[in-house]
């Protein structure tokens, strides 16, 4: 797995593509995407969305890492950080922000490169 962060409009698509070689086009959106299709597509960027809608239809996000891990273990995951800021006053997006959190440290621990995006440059910050 490669697992791309960074905060927002930091060029992380491009650096997710240009490392997997894989076309940007073909990325799934985590927005609109298919919940099923995360398991079998190659890339997937918005990654924090599909979890924001996966929480929302009540599924729990450790069943997402454990089947992603077993499931698609050469996924590209491109992911925006979502913990920096101010602490929102809405539960629900509180509950959002930490298991987005703890699900990227688990695809963090398991994923063979890990790299942060900060103004289109790539930072490798893991690389088993």
């Amino acid at each position: 797995m490669l697992l791309v962060i960074g905060g927002a409009f930091q060029g992380k698509l491009d650096t997710a593509s240009h490392l997997s070689g894989i076309p940007k086009e073909k990325f799934l959106d985590g927005r609109s995407c298919p919940f099923e299709e995360v398991f079998r597509g190659s890339g997937i960027h918005h990654f924090e969305e599909y979890i924001r809608r996966w929480i929302k239809e009540g599924k729990n996000t450790e069943e997402l890492t454990e089947r992603l891990k077993k499931e698609n273990p050469a996924i590209v995951v491109v992911m925006r950080e979502v913990g920096y800021g101010i602490v929102p006053m809405d539960a629900f997006e509180r509950d959002f922000r930490e298991r987005t959190g703890r699900v990227g440290c688990e695809l963090a621990r398991t994923a063979g490169k890990v790299v942060r995006v900060i103004c289109g440059i790539g930072t490798v910050i893991k690389n088993d």
